[in-house]
């Protein structure tokens, strides 16, 4: 059973860049899938941010792409988004998830509130 968890600041002022790291654990990030972060801004839908794939490539969402960067630490097999330029619009619950297909996902961290304000 995969799980993921995860963690970082609830917090973080404008301006700032938001840093979240998801932890895997009873799978890899290096064998296969996609692993993605996405954010639900309240009273609003889901809305994918970006992935990075097994082999290291990485995908962002258009919209997003100019502030968003995500990596990995094999060693930990962890993940990790950063959204540089943060302002209240990104206020959201952040989720990191293991994506098996074109809009299909198989496991979910809880998910983490992330709120942007001075």
């Amino acid at each position: 059973q995969v799980q993921l968890q995860e963690s970082g600041p609830g917090l973080v002022k404008p301006s700032q860049t938001l840093s979240l790291t998801c932890t895997v654990s009873g799978g890899s990030t290096t064998t296969t899938y996609f692993w993605v972060w996405i954010r639900q801004p309240p009273g609003k839908g889901l809305e994918w941010m970006g992935a990075i794939a097994y082999n290291g490539i990485t995908y962002y969402s258009p919209s997003l792409k100019s502030r968003t960067s995500i990596s990995r630490d094999t060693s930990k097999n962890q993940f990790t988004l950063q959204l540089s330029s943060v302002t209240p619009e990104d206020t959201a619950v952040y989720y990191c998830a293991r994506q098996t297909g074109w809009g299909t996902y198989d496991f979910w961290g809880q998910g983490t509130q992330v709120t942007v304000s001075s």
